[in-house]
């Protein structure tokens, strides 16, 4: 019996999605586990895996299959959604040609490995001719893209992290929030100078301590050991696949709270990829539904739920055992008002809630303004340092501090970074819901139970993969839009107590 045109893609899509996890795995090991010599042999690799996945999806025979999928009226409304995810990732791909895909999938690659370096030594100029070749293909990529969606460069890159996402409707977001924060932050700042000195834990923290600290929390949150697994890395991320997800941190033996909330970070990302519908893996549908709600999962778990009183309650005990903590630095309360402390700091990762939004407004400005043609990357140096003291008042002492910190334009993920704020209000949203829902969630957290919590993420976000739009996903679960109104009601509550 032949294949009718929807069987026929199914087929295709599992099998480049087979492609995606390898490519998923080498770039994980790359990151974690490759020795230095090895960055020729594996720029070779993903640049193969890259043009034949391309090859897959651009194969002359999708088009008339996927007319022919979306004229069968016996599809259910899952396999229209899976019609739907393989058009819009079929038009991405088609826009481009395989040559740019894979000088593009070379040039990132060689420029990551170079950004390590770059990093640790405050070395911009090393990375410039790299930087400048990645954001060239991208912008090759983005107009080839734009001209086939119809949308601005910069939109059809948001396109690919952010369906539907524009950066006319974000610009609105985030007026809204520089309206709000300044003003916040100093009545934040003001209230916690007037109440008591915070008083320091003193280290060292050994790194093994502080990884088996992580995974005893990893465990706790409902990340499953059997299908992941924790490791170091240059810049926290998750990758691998559904069934075999990869974390990694990186670990300060005189702080360990940074290590540890990226670990609670990356496990909210984690819990959402092994959370996915299991019978629609490998299809479209059945994938994440873009980086807004992905990041709204990490930032839910990180910020949301383990800087809570409650998360504290169950983590102090834990925290004074693992360090061989004692005295009144390590008291419950202490320990509550060091991991909500906000200050005006330089680095995106380790900032606060309050101040984590200024980052990601500088980074989508900036990164407008390069691929618009209007910033040229030998000034980005000089143009982050202006914007971040003109947002937060703070100048970064050097580049590592500044625009070397993040490794996402240099790996050739231009148009990503306004995904992070709106991860952050639509986690409050979602929070605030399910608080409302099952009132039990924060007591259970205070026990180290996060069940409550993640069984309404797996009913209400995380089983329904791709079948809603981002905006249908909240409506559905929340009851409303997506709006500021809770994540401000959220900040106000934590931090001045209103």
């Amino acid at each position: 019996m032949s294949k009718t045109p929807y069987q026929d893609l199914e087929d295709r899509f599992r099998r480049m999605d087979a492609v995606s996890g390898a490519l998923s795995m080498l770039h994980w090991d790359m990151s974690a586990m490759m020795p230095p010599g090895g960055v020729d042999s594996r720029t070779e690799q993903l640049a193969v895996l890259q043009t034949l996945h391309h090859a897959m999806l651009t194969d002359p025979a999708v088009p008339d299959l996927l007319d022919g999928a979306q004229a069968d009226v016996h599809l259910d409304i899952w396999q229209q959604a899976n019609v739907q995810g393989m058009r819009r990732t079929w038009v991405h791909a088609a826009a481009i040609d395989a040559d740019l895909v894979e000088a593009t999938s070379r040039a990132c690659a060689k420029c990551e490995t170079v950004w390590r370096d770059a990093r640790k030594n405050s070395d911009f100029k090393t990375i410039l001719p790299h930087l400048e070749e990645v954001l060239n293909l991208t912008r090759q990529q983005a107009e080839a893209k734009a001209d086939k969606l119809g949308v601005s460069p910069y939109d059809a890159l948001l396109d690919q992290y952010e369906p539907q996402g524009r950066a006319a409707e974000i610009d609105v977001v985030f007026a809204d929030l520089k309206g709000f924060l300044p003003d916040f932050l100093d009545d934040v700042l003001s209230r916690q100078a007037s109440g008591p000195a915070l008083l320091p834990l003193q280290g060292p923290f050994p790194a093994a301590q502080q990884k088996a600290l992580g995974k005893t929390f990893m465990t706790a949150l409902g990340f499953d050991f059997n299908h992941g697994r924790l490791d170091e890395s240059h810049h926290p991320f998750c990758g691998g696949t559904y069934d075999d997800v990869r974390l990694t941190t990186r670990y300060d033996e005189a702080d360990f709270i940074s290590a540890l909330m990226g670990v609670l970070h990356e496990t909210g990302h984690a819990l959402y990829d092994q959370g996915l519908p299991k019978q629609w893996r490998g299809q479209p549908v059945g994938a994440d539904r873009g980086m807004s709600i992905h990041e709204s999962q990490s930032l839910l778990m990180e910020m949301q739920a383990c800087r809570s009183p409650e998360f504290l309650h169950y983590a102090a005990p834990l925290l004074r055992e693992t360090f061989n903590g004692s005295g009144e630095a390590w008291s419950e309360d202490n320990l509550t008002r060091l991991y909500t402390k906000v200050e005006k700091g330089f680095i995106r990762v380790d900032a606060d809630e309050v101040t984590y939004p200024a980052h990601v407004i500088l980074r989508f400005n900036l990164e407008r303004a390069a691929i618009q043609g209007d910033l040229q990357m030998a000034d980005l140096p000089g143009a982050w340092n202006d914007g971040l003291k003109a947002i937060l008042g703070i100048t970064p002492p050097s580049d590592r501090e500044g625009c070397l910190q993040d490794i996402h334009w240099f790996d050739g993920a231009w148009g990503y970074f306004p995904t992070y704020t709106l991860g952050a209000m639509t986690a409050a949203q979602f929070f605030a819901k399910a608080k409302a829902d099952q009132p039990e969630i924060l007591p259970s957290i205070a026990k180290g139970d996060f069940a409550p919590l993640l069984g309404w993420l797996r009913d209400h976000v995380h089983a329904k993969g791709c079948l809603l739009s981002t905006s249908d996903l909240i409506q559905d679960a929340t009851g409303e839009p997506l709006n500021a109104a809770h994540f401000k009601a959220h900040l106000k509550a934590r931090y001045l107590g209103s």
